[in-house]
């Protein structure tokens, strides 16, 4: 097997190389408010470590999505709601599936805002 080209880390540091969308779909839906996120890498992108999409469980159910394409001014973010349903993770499903294989519609499918800067203004 090659070099892998996606890498999913769940909150405990579990790591699955090239998972498939049924695995990133179900680590999604398995987060809860004790493990509350998870980061899927770009292992084939430059510079490394800088392109990823990482989801977060808010306290109120709704997720915190961010995406990062490089550089800290290619780092955004969105807030999907919760609908309290059983099938809320769905659109934040879609969206990371749709980014982790290359597939158009992804940056549309949320609001993005950019990443707050940490660097101080001025």
């Amino acid at each position: 097997m090659g070099t892998p080209r996606l890498r999913a880390i769940e909150w405990d540091g579990t790591r699955w190389d090239d998972p498939s969308e049924e695995k990133l779909h179900d680590l999604l839906a398995d987060m809860s408010l004790t493990w509350r996120f998870v980061i899927v890498e770009r292992l084939d992108a430059e510079p490394a470590g800088q392109h990823y999409m990482q989801v977060h469980l808010n306290d109120d159910l709704s997720y915190q999505v961010e995406h990062r394409e490089g550089g800290p001014d290619r780092h955004f973010q969105a807030h999907v709601p919760s609908d309290r349903g059983p099938f809320c993770v769905e659109p934040v499903a879609a969206v990371v599936n749709d980014w982790a294989f290359g597939r158009p519609g992804w940056r549309d499918a949320l609001t993005w805002t950019p990443w707050p800067s940490a660097e101080p203004a001025g």
